[in-house]
């Protein structure tokens, strides 16, 4: 299985472990959980991850990991998004956009949740 080379892996990879408070007074943090793996037709991108938004309860606002099957995914990839219960298909291109969608989708929800 071929793969092309991606550039903003590294960048991904560097926040392994991570969490960072991004408000204190609604109490709201994100996590980063990200490892290379063998590329499968599960993970063809060869990553583990999961980039969680989690609330004063320590509840899962957003989400974006590939841990398990989609519910109704039509592809064997795991890539998939959470918003509260949702859990949508996610369409992994590369880290950089995982990145960019992961912090768009947190922006909203502080946006929603009167967050600035």
């Amino acid at each position: 299985m071929a793969r092309r080379a991606d550039p903003t892996l590294d960048t991904l990879l560097a926040l392994d472990g991570q969490v960072f408070f991004v408000d204190d007074k609604a109490r709201l943090w994100v996590k980063f959980e990200v490892k290379r793996v063998e590329p499968s037709d599960e993970r063809p991108h060869g990553l583990r991850y999961s980039l969680t938004l989690h609330g004063p309860g320590n509840e899962r606002l957003v989400g974006f990991d590939n841990a398990h099957a989609a519910w109704g995914g039509k592809t064997p990839a795991r890539d998939h998004r959470h918003r509260f219960r949702t859990i949508r298909p996610y369409g992994y291109v590369d880290a950089a956009e995982l990145l960019a969608d992961f912090w768009r989708e947190v922006d909203m929800m502080m946006k929603q949740m009167g967050v600035k």
